[in-house]
């Protein structure tokens, strides 16, 4: 049976500004305070799993270990099947050192190359841990395809070249509370509340 959240507080352990402001809209009718592991100062893990849902919950167990606390922890990243699932976990680093997804989109215009309706997917891991590395992971997908140039200043990451299915607009133009209604993050997040919020 999952473990149920308790606690009244939530690290949430990244230090990516647009996650960090997504997981505490959803986080927000629970009354569950969320405090980023950026705002603690906490270290960031080396990302060394080979899916979502490992990356995931090594960075969960990393920051409810360093803040004994209760963490959440979200990988995600853009699978595109045309390039054989790339960029995949690699995601954020496509965008280099500065984080620049300018440059990760250009990287994935230029790879896909002439195919750019290509399908595409995002895939959301969320994992909950707690202090003593019990974890509850959940898994969520949302599918659409590519559009390019990039359209969009909402949202963030990939956001600009990603058409939703059964939509016209990109998320980057998506207004924010359409996007949490209907992300992968939001049916990751869906899962986790059912199985230890709700």
């Amino acid at each position: 049976m999952p473990r149920r959240l308790e606690a009244p507080r939530l690290i949430v352990a990244s230090h990516n500004p647009g996650k960090v402001k997504e997981i505490s809209a959803l986080l927000a009718p629970f009354a569950i305070d969320a405090v980023s592991a950026g705002a603690l100062n906490l270290p960031e893990p080396e990302e060394t799993g080979d899916t979502f849902i490992a990356n995931a919950e090594l960075k969960a167990r990393a920051a409810a270990t360093a803040a004994n606390e209760p963490a959440l922890a979200d990988d995600s990243g853009l699978v595109v099947p045309a390039l054989d699932g790339a960029p995949g976990i690699y995601s954020a680093r496509w965008a280099g050192p500065g984080k620049d997804f300018a440059v990760a989109m250009d990287r994935v215009a230029h790879e896909i190359g002439d195919r750019h309706d290509a399908d595409a997917h995002f895939v959301c891991a969320l994992s909950l841990c707690w202090p003593d590395s019990h974890c509850e992971t959940f898994e969520g997908k949302v599918f659409g395809r590519l559009t390019f140039p990039p359209r969009g200043e909402r949202g963030f990451g990939y956001d600009p070249i990603f058409v939703p299915n059964d939509h016209n607009v990109t998320f980057g133009e998506m207004d924010p509370a359409e996007k949490d209604r209907i992300s992968h993050r939001a049916d990751a997040f869906r899962q986790l509340t059912t199985a230890c919020l709700a």
